[in-house]
């Protein structure tokens, strides 16, 4: 492939991943408002939940979907559902209608990031791709700063439909720049003719949504008998997977060990990261007492950090073991995460700050090193999937935590407001937008919110500490002789060089 074309379909990947990654910047930080406006505390983390969910259970057929029929057709399709999603959740009127909306929204997000970081896989060896680190990295700098503060700004001064139909114009123009630039690779004519796994699709959805569902109220009559099924679809997803010929979960690589490990982080460390930060905005907004875009910038020092320490890390995976890059980014999360348990109204921005930072700085260090090293050890057939399926990992641990912190939060708030002898029905919505005149009412509300955000970061602890002890588990080594195994196993005799 010519030097101009693999510029140009970098430019588009680069603009794909800026689109992904200042979408969850921007709605985080916009979130407070819209529930406020449209109502329903109760249904927070059901608007990230339905995003991520959908796009999650996406991101394994995403990874096999390319596979089959190429990378560019099914990015021409995630890009097209995701923009239209788009498009409907700014049309929302109700929280249901946005939850909805939100996913199909996810339905095509799930084959965003999997696909660019597919096609990064194609693009380039393993030395161009810690190398170049750096600018891929940039494009989470750019948007860190870009996203929070964008989202808030919009929020604050136009309306908050505008953080979902931004997406439109640079969505149009990655579409247009991989569609034209990307060639994607022959396939061989006596290559098998390969299906595609429906039914193993449909049974890891309704897995995810069962399991989901049935954690966010314990409480609940039914959640028993949901826990119950989700644990037998889980037995037919493997029974299921285990004969088909082509799995959209692939069972046979969760015998490796390096993969299973960074599957159990991948989970663990999107609990912890993903589930709890997206409640940072709201504590901000809703606690503190400040605006949307005060509670964007709350979030900054966590992006910064993830996007410098992923330049580095990636760095040093070309002379240092990738278990101790991933030991050192766990470690951080763990310390990050342990005062954000001990948060209320009077905890000071700056220990905040701090501690974001930190649990970015994790990221930055520990997803790379597990992704690359499943990149460079798994056959290149197997790429798409494998791939996918890292990244399936952390959205799930992700929708998870979102879930059950949310459910968590909820029971928290309401109990406090109980005992303040509060109406929680009432007065939920007022804890984002609080009704002015009755200092006292005011006070309790943002302690039972503060109270409730505090026992959120419970959760990401114990996800935290969990992750670290996983990824002890991790085998040694370096990730250029696993990639050089690799080579000269599919024939490719030559070493791979620093």
């Amino acid at each position: 492939m010519s030097l101009q074309r693999t510029i140009l379909i970098t430019a588009g990947l680069m603009l794909s991943l800026f689109l992904a990654s200042m979408e969850s910047t921007v709605v985080s930080t916009g979130m407070p408002t819209i529930v406020s406006q449209l109502g329903g505390l109760e249904h927070y983390s059901w608007v990230f939940t339905a995003f991520m969910l959908a796009s999650t259970t996406m991101v394994p057929l995403y990874g096999k979907l390319s596979d089959l029929f190429g990378r560019r057709p099914v990015f021409l399709a995630a890009m097209a559902i995701f923009l239209v999603g788009s498009v409907l959740c700014g049309l929302a009127v109700t929280m249901p209608q946005l939850i909805a909306f939100r996913a199909i929204q996810g339905v095509g997000a799930g084959g965003l990031l999997p696909l660019v970081f597919i096609i990064i896989g194609d693009l380039f060896s393993l030395e161009q791709r810690a190398r170049l680190q750096g600018l891929f990295s940039g494009v989470w700098g750019v948007s860190s700063i870009i996203g929070p503060l964008l989202g808030g700004f919009i929020v604050d001064r136009v309306s908050w439909q505008w953080i979902f139909w931004i997406n439109i114009i640079p969505g149009l123009i990655a579409t247009a720049i991989v569609w034209f630039a990307w060639i994607d690779r022959p396939r061989a004519h006596n290559a098998p003719k390969r299906s595609i796994d429906y039914a193993g699709a449909l049974l890891l959805t309704a897995w995810a949504v069962t399991l989901l569902v049935s954690l966010t109220d314990l409480n609940a009559a039914w959640a028993l008998p949901a826990l119950f099924g989700a644990l037998a679809m889980f037995g037919a997803l493997v029974w299921v997977e285990r004969r088909a010929s082509d799995p959209v979960l692939p069972i046979g690589l969760f015998r490796d060990r390096m993969f299973l490990v960074a599957c159990g982080h991948g989970i663990l460390a999107g609990c912890a990261v993903f589930g709890g930060v997206t409640f940072v905005p709201l504590y901000v907004q809703g606690v503190l007492g400040t605006s949307a875009t005060e509670a964007g910038a709350a979030l900054m020092p966590m992006l910064l950090a993830w996007v410098f320490s992923s330049i580095i890390g990636t760095r040093m995976l070309l002379h240092v073991g990738y278990r101790t890059v991933a030991l050192a980014g766990m470690v951080a999360l763990v310390v990050g995460s342990f005062p954000l348990m001990f948060i209320d109204e009077q905890t000071n921005r700056l220990i905040l700050m701090v501690c974001l930072g930190l649990m970015g700085f994790s990221m930055g260090f520990s997803i790379p090193a597990f992704l690359i090293a499943v990149q460079s050890s798994v056959e290149r057939s197997k790429l798409g999937t494998a791939t996918s399926t890292l990244q399936f990992s952390r959205s799930i641990g992700g929708a998870f935590g979102i879930g059950i912190m949310g459910a968590v939060l909820s029971a928290t708030v309401t109990t406090r407001l109980a005992a303040a002898g509060l109406d929680a029905s009432v007065s939920l919505n007022s804890l984002i937008d609080p009704l002015g005149g009755d200092i006292a009412v005011n006070d309790a509300l943002r302690t039972a919110l503060g109270a409730g955000v505090s026992s959120v970061f419970v959760v990401a602890f114990i996800a935290a500490v969990l992750g670290l002890l996983v990824t002890f588990l991790a085998p040694r080594g370096l990730i250029v002789q696993a990639a050089t195994e690799r080579r000269q196993s599919e024939g490719v005799v030559q070493p791979v060089v620093e």
